[in-house]
């Protein structure tokens, strides 16, 4: 791709915010080199390890990439036998370590949402521990060399600190001396190269011996070593040197290590570049909030809500486009300031974008053409030192363009034919446009010039486009409008501003008849997009509103539907365990049954037990998956003490009470609410028996099909007693019963007081008393009920 397009597209400010993202210094240089291809099967791997980055990216953020540099410089002197220092090493265990971390990274995300080409990268790095473990052994996170690197090391550098202590003691005396004090300029123990020394006034020179190592730049100060220490330090210089030497070999061990894993070490190397890179594309989508397009190399663009990625987005107007399918170029027409070289700009470096692997500010759904090449005439690039003027130089762009171009070319010309006489400029532009077009070149060009206005009609291929311009506000939109025209607006703009309309008529007649008739279409054309666009709109609003009406519809059918299915369940529930409680309690009815028979010796038979578990096992209710459909309700009201069946449930009851158009229905030990329209009446209740003469309180209460008068609750709780009386009235209440006796015994009174309490609140007790003489006493409660 020609340089200078890049520079009129301005790529180069796309490459540096990419830059910004890389975490390396090989990212960063793979990002500098970033050209678009022309290739489209290079351009869809390249776009499609951008995706996966994202994805990693919005996953888990950015892989670890800290501490990574570019060690290819130190490889290469370790592998021809060059010592790498304490820092260059410790560059190296970094960048090993680095690609470890990435290389996990990756493929820990690579098992949660497969990404080949990242993974791909990531299995071809070698992770080389040893090498990192080896290095940060002996050198430090700052790059020096650890006390710990040898043991002879450590002896060494025990022995330096030792003779260190021992000169800094033996100075330290000398300056506590008051017959030195005199003669310092400051008492203090300083180094000049790796000798200590001591500040000497320049007059007590000849009165202090030692070694002169320095002076002050005014020369009242000399820096002497004392003759004392003067032996010391010569030993210290020793043990230095063999410090240094102990260090070296060191290096050259680790060197020797790093050039043996030099191989691995490129390898990982150019895995963290390209990684980087990848992850730097990534964050630049997400920072422009871009997103991936389609690709071709059939000569198609289709652009949704694009956006210029150097400009605001939040005050930017998306373009429309198409281009490739219907019509090969679009010819725009209007005033300056309406935007047409931004839209030129646009579509030219959101295809660049493309071409390098990158995402594009534009909405999902945006297609974009692989081309060999861009060629864009842009901007007035008058050169004063070559005496070209405005119109010489488009001249000579446009000439190398019609040379280089290709019919697989995206073409971008602004202002074609500006800077010379206007007829002449006209012909010329329809005369390039004619050619460009023979050549089935993509095309997008702008112009003044009326002529070409119509130009677009008559040719297949060919389209009209222009800005969108507000007469009201006198400002333009910046809204492209394909396939209509631009109008000058010149008149209406002038009226607005104040210019006299006998001018105004005068000049509307300097017009030809031609161009009125021109801008009449317009006009007319523009009258009807703009109703063609209210109509659509209404449209639009009014789908938007019907689907959301809908879609709250669905939504509340779906939750009724899930309460109705949840209640259903509920209900079933409850009535397989009230089963079950049935058949475990008939079980221990049987037990005790053949227990009497056993001890009693009751004339009880096994095969009447077994008729009696039969009948309490067809009792069972058959439940069923889903609501079946309401039954009608029966010809007569269904009222308190009906038996009835339960149509959705499949069971028999009793309705306890009715109110409105539901009824409670007692199902066993189970009440629930039941809408009138799911019972259907089997049996209306009985007329109301007399009360029963009284009865010994001494009878058991037994489980069989008949409803006894007495509950005897002896040895139960008080919570038990309570769920027990309340089932007990209401299979009383719905036999018609005038009376029950409830039996507690006397014991603490306890029992007594509870049952008691309850009967006083219960709906269907109208009075109760203790019993009489012959009824129990005060270990009965005798209860009337309604």
């Amino acid at each position: 791709m020609d340089s200078k397009i890049l520079s009129t597209l301005e790529y180069s400010k796309i490459i540096h915010q990419l830059i910004q993202h890389t975490a390396t210094p090989m990212g960063l240089r793979m990002a500098e080199e970033l050209a678009p291809s022309s290739a489209l099967d290079d351009v869809v791997r390249s776009l499609q390890a951008t995706v996966e980055a994202a994805n990693a990216y919005r996953l888990k953020g950015n892989p670890p990439f800290r501490g990574v540099a570019d060690i290819r410089a130190h490889l290469k002197r370790a592998a021809i036998g060059g010592t790498l220092s304490p820092g260059e090493l410790l560059e190296v265990a970094l960048t090993a370590r680095g690609a470890r971390r990435v290389r996990s990274h990756v493929l820990h995300l690579h098992d949660e949402q497969p990404m080949p080409l990242l993974a791909h990268l990531a299995e071809g790095m070698y992770p080389r521990r040893e090498l990192e473990d080896d290095i940060f052994a002996c050198i430090d996170e700052s790059g020096e060399v650890l006390d710990g690197a040898s043991v002879e090391l450590g002896r060494i550098r025990r022995e330096l600190r030792q003779g260190e202590g021992r000169v800094r003691e033996k100075l330290e005396q000398m300056l506590r001396s008051s017959s030195v004090q005199k003669m310092l300029q400051d008492t203090l123990v300083t180094l000049r190269g790796d000798r200590y020394v001591i500040p000497v006034k320049q007059e007590y020179r000849s009165h202090f011996g030692g070694i002169v190592h320095d002076q002050s730049n005014s020369g009242a100060t000399l820096f002497i070593e004392p003759e004392a220490v003067v032996a010391l330090n010569n030993k210290l210089r020793e043990v230095k040197a063999a410090e240094a030497r102990e260090i070296e070999r060191i290096l050259q061990k680790l060197t020797a290590l790093a050039a043996e894993a030099a191989e691995d070490l490129a390898i990982n190397h150019d895995g963290l570049a390209q990684l980087d890179f990848a992850f730097a594309k990534a964050q630049l989508a997400h920072a422009m909030k871009a997103e991936l397009p389609l690709m071709n190399d059939e000569g198609r663009i289709v652009l949704k809500r694009g956006f210029h990625p150097l400009l605001d987005r939040s005050k930017a107007v998306p373009l429309h486009l198409e281009l490739g399918a219907s019509h090969t170029g679009i010819i725009v027409t209007g005033p300056n300031t309406g935007g047409k070289t931004v839209a030129l700009k646009t579509v030219g470096l959101l295809s660049l974008m493309a071409m390098s692997g990158l995402f594009v500010p534009a909405d999902d759904g945006t297609e974009l053409c692989v081309f060999d090449a861009i060629y864009a005439d842009i901007g007035d690039e008058q050169s004063i030192e070559q005496s070209l003027s405005t119109f010489s130089s488009h001249m000579t762009n446009i000439i190398r363009i019609l040379r280089d171009m290709t019919p697989s070319s995206l073409v971008l010309l602004d202002e074609l034919g500006a800077g010379t006489d206007p007829a002449e400029g006209s012909a010329l532009a329809i005369a390039i446009l004619d050619h460009i077009h023979r050549m089935g070149c993509r095309l997008l060009a702008t112009t003044h010039y009326s002529e070409l206005k119509a130009y677009a009609y008559n040719r297949p291929g060919l389209i009209n486009a222009s800005m969108e311009f507000d007469v009201a506000t006198l400002s333009p939109t910046y809204r492209l409008l394909v396939g209509v025209p631009g109008r000058s607006n010149a008149f209406a703009i002038a009226e607005r501003l104040g210019l006299d309309k006998a001018i105004i008529q005068q000049a509307r007649g300097e017009v030809s008849e031609e161009d009125l008739r021109v801008e009449n279409m317009i006009e007319s054309l523009e009258r009807d997009r703009q109703s063609a666009e209210q109509e659509r709109d209404s449209a639009e609003r009014l789908r938007r509103e019907l689907e959301d009406e809908r879609s709250l519809y669905e939504e509340e059918l779906r939750r009724f539907e899930e309460q109705r299915e949840r209640l259903l369940a509920k209900a079933q529930e409850e009535a397989r365990q009230a089963v079950q409680k049935a058949r475990r309690e008939a079980d221990e009815i049987i037990q005790e049954l053949r227990q009497l028979q056993r001890e009693e010796g009751a004339a009880v038979k096994d095969h009447k037990l077994t008729e009696a578990r039969k009948r309490l096992e067809k009792a069972s209710p058959q439940l069923v998956q889903g609501r079946q459909g309401a039954r009608p309700a029966a010809e007569r009201e269904i009222e308190a003490g009906d038996e009835v069946k339960v149509h959705s449930l499949g069971q028999r009851g009793h309705v306890v009470e009715r109110s409105g158009s539901e009824a409670t229905v007692q199902l066993g030990i189970l009440k629930m609410k039941v809408k009138l329209a799911d019972l259907e009446l089997l049996k209306p209740a009985p007329a109301p028996k007399a009360a029963p003469k009284a009865a010994p309180a001494t009878l058991k209460r037994t489980r069989d099909d008949n409803v006894k008068m007495e509950l005897d609750l002896r040895g139960s709780n008080l919570d038990e007693s309570i769920i027990e009386v309340d089932r007990f009235l209401d299979e009383s209440f719905l036999a018609g019963m005038g009376q029950v006796y409830i039996i507690h015994g006397k014991g603490t009174g306890v029992l007594r007081a509870g049952i008691q309490d309850f009967l006083r609140r219960h709906s269907h007790v109208k009075s109760y008393r203790l019993g009489n003489y012959g009824e129990g006493g005060a270990g009965v409660t005798v209860a009337e009920l309604k």
